[in-house]
């Protein structure tokens, strides 16, 4: 008698899509086109994420969106395995600055195979019609 391997898939985590406003809209705007943004201070020079109307670091009102490579490195990480699909969350060093937490996907060996200052690239995942998640995966090679 001939047995059969059985291959299962791996379980797709939902993730909430957050709430947005206007002061992130053009973010997520962007993420719903393949594009990455930040935000960078005219004032002071200083890049920073998350959206917001003022510059962390001095506080001034003129803030501009910017585009990202899409590159970066992870900074820290966390591993959720008591969740019912394991999944690791990061901040991830963009490779322009600023800092953004967000989930770690595409790394078939998820979590074992994570390190600091590992290379990931932005990749991104329709979550309703309205809202596109930037998320990053291993990047090429790794």
């Amino acid at each position: 008698m001939a047995q059969t391997q059985q291959q299962t898939q791996p379980q797709q985590r939902k993730i909430t899509a957050p709430p947005v406003n206007p002061e992130t809209q053009a973010f997520w705007d962007a993420a719903g086109d393949g594009k990455l943004l930040y935000k960078k201070c005219a004032a002071c020079g200083e890049p920073h994420f998350y959206p917001r109307p003022h510059c962390p670091f001095c506080f001034s009102d003129k803030v501009e969106w910017q585009e990202a490579s899409g590159r970066g490195t992870i900074y820290t990480y966390s591993v959720m395995r008591r969740a019912p699909v394991p999944y690791a969350i990061a901040y991830v060093e963009l490779a322009e600055g600023p800092r953004m937490m967000t989930n770690i996907v595409g790394c078939p060996q998820t979590p074992e195979a994570l390190v600091l200052d590992m290379a990931l690239e932005v990749t991104f995942e329709r979550q309703t019609d309205q809202i596109t998640l930037p998320l990053f995966k291993p990047a090429a090679g790794q």
